[in-house]
């Protein structure tokens, strides 16, 4: 392996790579995620729920009603994804929609109780995995995780800021995201 001046290894042009991709802790994050993906992706089949469904729920249930540009950045999707996916839950009666009192063209999705007693029963299964990660650690190692989890985050936002939408939440990342913005309408 090379180094550059900041210290990152690069492969050697026309070389092998030294270390097994186990080793790397981008296939690390991404082998985690998948497993973590996988399992709420079965619990919430069961439900008739996809991932972003249940995002937009919990979303929703957590900080009130949001704008669909709002729920796609909270979700890591496109508006046009958000449009259609309001649409679905709208049409299964787990959302309503009403105009922004603010902004005319702007609707804003709040939570129905049939969407409320929806997420109270799919959380029960999914927070499973979360109590058996969570146990996993002592709180001190749940803390440093989280910690350098953002700052993982952070790193690839300075690195490479085509990341943006999914920028880091950690207080001393330069280019946190503007969560204060997310409770604008927008």
């Amino acid at each position: 392996m090379e180094h550059t001046a900041g210290g990152r290894a690069e492969a050697p042009v026309g070389g092998t790579v030294e270390a097994p991709v186990e080793d790397d802790l981008c296939s690390r994050i991404r082998r985690s995620e998948q497993a973590l993906m996988g399992h709420h992706e079965a619990v919430l089949r069961g439900y008739g729920l996809t991932m972003t469904q249940y995002t937009v729920l919990l979303v929703l249930s957590r900080e009130g009603g949001r704008s669909g540009a709002q729920l796609a950045r909270a979700c890591g999707v496109t508006q046009q994804s958000m449009g259609s996916v309001l649409t679905n839950m709208e049409a299964k009666e787990l959302i309503r929609r009403e105009a922004s009192p603010v902004h005319a063209k702007v609707q804003i999705a709040t939570l129905s109780e049939e969407g409320q007693a929806l997420l109270r029963r799919s959380y029960q299964e999914v927070a499973v995995l979360e109590r058996a990660l969570t146990d996993a650690f002592s709180p001190t190692e749940h803390a440093a995780l989280c910690d350098l989890l953002e700052r993982a985050m952070c790193g690839m936002c300075l690195a490479f800021p085509d990341v943006g939408r999914y920028r880091s939440r950690h207080a001393r990342c330069p280019v946190r995201a503007p969560w204060a913005r997310l409770n604008a309408v927008g």
